[in-house]
């Protein structure tokens, strides 16, 4: 387990420094627009070049690189250029954080109970009522973009339930539904895995002798039916993190809540390279960092895997 763990967080490491570099390089890419103000125009050239000099943008792009590794050695995001000049973008985010962290927990742990307890009854109740409502849900919400039921969700339901439309620090009420909407993509995920593993459990030969030893129906769902069921699902907590994240960047604009995905999408509005370039690095770590846990947990909690000479996982 040790050398898996090691295995896999060097791996990781070496992913992740792959990713901050590729965002670097195609961050040059982008029109040097994004590291002016809103006098770029009334710049000239000679001006332009030594602002870009001073930000060490003339320098050779290798030696841009080593100093962008030691900004961030060092927890140094750079300075944002447009959406508050000259303000760092660690003192931007201190402010952000906090919202899109309880509202991306928020939508993961409602995620978990919804979906994990509907498809337990979707399995137990195979081809009846509920087993047929779950499904219907579980392909509309495949099937139709998250745009569209995000949008309704947000016209109709504070309508109906007179919720308040658009995000409000003062009132509590204002949270229900951004959370749920970011929650459902996840919901219908979990439910749909946690009934076929259910169903495949249910279906296997050990049931069949565990009843003929007189092993109680309930004891035996919950010894190893939902013991056995519940350890693939384990791989799918990164899904989670990724809905939440890609969730957030259309919630939190949709809404007016003032979090990180809200921000990405106005900085990437104004052209503001510095800040989008730290805000992609920040979901890139996070989505490569779920990803680690789910292999890490699935590892941790079913005992019938096996670890090979390379370290891998079988």
């Amino acid at each position: 387990m040790l050398k898996y763990t090691i295995k896999r967080s060097l791996q990781s490491i070496i992913t992740l420094f792959i990713v901050v570099t590729v965002v670097f390089l195609l961050m040059r890419l982008l029109p040097e627009e994004g590291y002016f103000g809103d006098g770029f125009e009334k710049l000239d050239e000679m001006q332009k070049e030594a602002i870009l000099t001073n930000m060490g943008l003339r320098d050779p792009l290798p030696i841009q690189l080593l100093n962008f590794y030691g900004q961030l050695i060092r927890g140094d995001l750079g300075e944002s250029t447009i959406y508050r000049r000259g303000v760092s973008v660690n003192e931007i985010l201190k402010d952000k954080i906090p919202y899109s962290l309880w509202l991306g927990l928020s939508s993961v742990f409602l995620s978990m109970i919804l979906g994990i307890s509907s498809g337990l009854q979707m399995a137990l109740h195979k081809n009846k009522l509920i087993d047929k409502i779950g499904t219907f849900y579980v392909v509309v919400v495949n099937a139709v973009p998250a745009a569209v039921y995000f949008l309704f969700i947000q016209l109709y339901m504070t309508r109906w339930f007179n919720l308040p439309i658009l995000f409000d620090v003062d009132r509590p009420s204002s949270w229900f539904l951004p959370v749920i909407s970011m929650a459902l993509g996840s919901i219908a995920h979990y439910a749909m895995w946690m009934r076929r593993y259910m169903v495949d459990e249910l279906n296997k030969d050990y049931l069949k002798l565990a009843r003929a030893k007189g092993m109680k129906n309930k004891d035996i769902m919950k010894k190893h039916v939902m013991r056995n069921a519940l350890v693939p699902l384990v791989q799918y907590f990164p899904a989670s993190i990724l809905f939440a994240i890609g969730g957030s960047l259309f919630i939190e604009s949709l809404y007016s809540i003032p979090g990180m995905g809200g921000l990405l999408v106005d900085a990437i509005k104004i052209q503001d390279n510095p800040l989008v370039q730290a805000l992609v690095l920040i979901f890139s770590t996070i989505s490569i960092f779920g990803l680690l846990m789910g292999d890490l947990l699935m590892a941790l909690v079913d005992p019938r895997i096996k670890y090979g000479k390379d370290g891998g996982v079988r």
